[in-house]
């Protein structure tokens, strides 16, 4: 696979990443997308770096705790050949409970890369995330605090999630920042209006998509509610739910048919668009078939007429539902 650089910072990484949270249950909300199953989550990242996919985004969240041993089990003994990311921010005590309260104080981020070093069986993380900023906490003393786990050894890249141009710009100035990542799909276009996708191309900062597939319903396989599993957590979700829900499969089948004209999945074209948008797409799945098809996606050429169509399908400020839920998880 062919590989860029994210950000000016020095990481080079695959064009795509694997987005690992569906592969764990959360203790408290039990599976996210579905039942799942650890063989074929193990089987899909060996099945990714196969493909060159060697990429891996978790959190200590999921779980919590959780994928990180997942991912530490499933790698063992080739650690060198992976890319690792992982995330802090969303508080967890000392009980291993979640409390879904953020916590950017540097005692807690100290707390927390050792409980994830340990946990990813590894020394160092390639690229650390402030999973949320603290609202509480001086943007400027939650960054200054990662920057030191830089200097120490245990973090070779920083990176901060779900932010604002103007968070982003103070976190910067504090310590080079290599990467932002936001939700970003065809289905949430906001970074190209709020000014995040601008700035990181002027402060030279990677921009990562996290559910860069609408959370699945650019996949076209959700065509009514009743395809998504009881237990989902899409269902606590706005996009999914009433009148929009039924807007969104429209939207989708004109994707498909672009898609059929270049013998390609909606799911490609939506990936391979932001890929030539420079934005590094990091999927979540725990399936072998999917990151294959994912991974193929590097290799799509849009053309500037098709870029143009599929525009025109999902224009920037198309309201496709809130993304917004109770419980704020991420792929």
């Amino acid at each position: 696979m062919k590989t860029r650089k994210l950000g000016t910072q020095g990481l080079e990484i695959p064009m795509i990443g694997l987005g690992c949270m569906g592969m764990s249950s959360f203790a408290s909300t039990g599976d996210i997308y579905g039942k799942a199953d650890e063989k074929e989550s193990i089987a899909t990242i060996h099945r990714s770096l196969e493909l060159g996919g060697n990429f891996l985004d978790t959190a200590d969240l999921y779980g919590p705790f959780e994928n990180e041993r997942l991912i530490s089990r499933t790698i063992r003994g080739k650690r060198n050949d992976y890319i690792l990311a992982s995330k802090f921010g969303f508080e967890i005590d000392d009980k291993d409970q979640v409390t879904w309260r953020i916590n950017g104080r540097p005692d807690y981020i100290r707390k927390s890369i050792e409980r994830s070093l340990k946990n990813l069986d590894t020394d160092v993380i390639d690229l650390y995330y402030m999973h949320r900023p603290d609202p509480n906490v001086p943007n400027e003393e939650t960054v200054g605090a990662m920057g030191e786990l830089v200097t120490a050894g245990k973090v070779r890249y920083l990176g901060i999630s779900e932010v604002s141009a103007e968070q982003i710009r103070k976190a910067h100035a504090t310590f080079p920042i290599t990467a932002v990542q936001n939700e970003i799909s065809l289905f949430g276009r906001e970074v190209e209006t709020n000014g995040v996708y601008d700035l990181t191309q002027e402060l030279g900062i990677g921009l990562v998509a996290y559910s860069p597939l609408g959370r699945g319903f650019i996949t076209g396989e959700i065509k009514s509610p009743d395809d998504i599993p009881e237990d989902d957590f899409r269902r606590l979700i706005p996009r999914f739910q009433g009148e929009q829900f039924y807007k969104n499969p429209d939207l989708v089948r004109e994707l498909e048919q672009i898609g059929k004209e270049k013998d390609i999945t909606s799911s490609q074209l939506a990936l391979a668009w932001l890929i030539q948008k420079g934005i590094v797409p990091i999927p979540g799945t725990k399936r072998v078939r999917y990151v294959e098809q994912n991974i193929a996606a590097t290799d799509i050429l849009l053309t500037a007429e098709e870029l143009q169509r599929i525009e025109a399908i999902l224009p920037v400020g198309l309201d496709t539902g809130s993304r917004d839920v109770s419980i704020p998880l991420q792929s």
